[in-house]
């Protein structure tokens, strides 16, 4: 008895671990057209895949110059 309560639970636990699962639905590649993950809308919720996906946040984003720093 105890070996198939153990059977279950560890098949249970193991049959959440074979598919992909993102927190948020334009984290994942398949669904990057869906039109809440387009612009306008995907602004105001802060969930456009260029926000979430992680080789976005390797990129060196260089701070903005103002023309009066760059007359100097």
């Amino acid at each position: 008895m105890k070996k198939s309560l153990l059977f279950i639970f560890v098949a249970l636990m193991l049959s959440g671990c074979f598919e992909d699962r993102y927190r948020y639905v334009c984290q994942d590649p398949d669904k990057f057209n869906l039109p809440e993950c387009q612009k306008p809308r995907c602004l105001f919720t802060q969930t456009c895949p260029e926000y979430l996906v992680a080789p976005v946040l390797e990129k060196k984003i260089e701070p903005a110059q103002s023309p009066a720093s760059s007359e100097r």
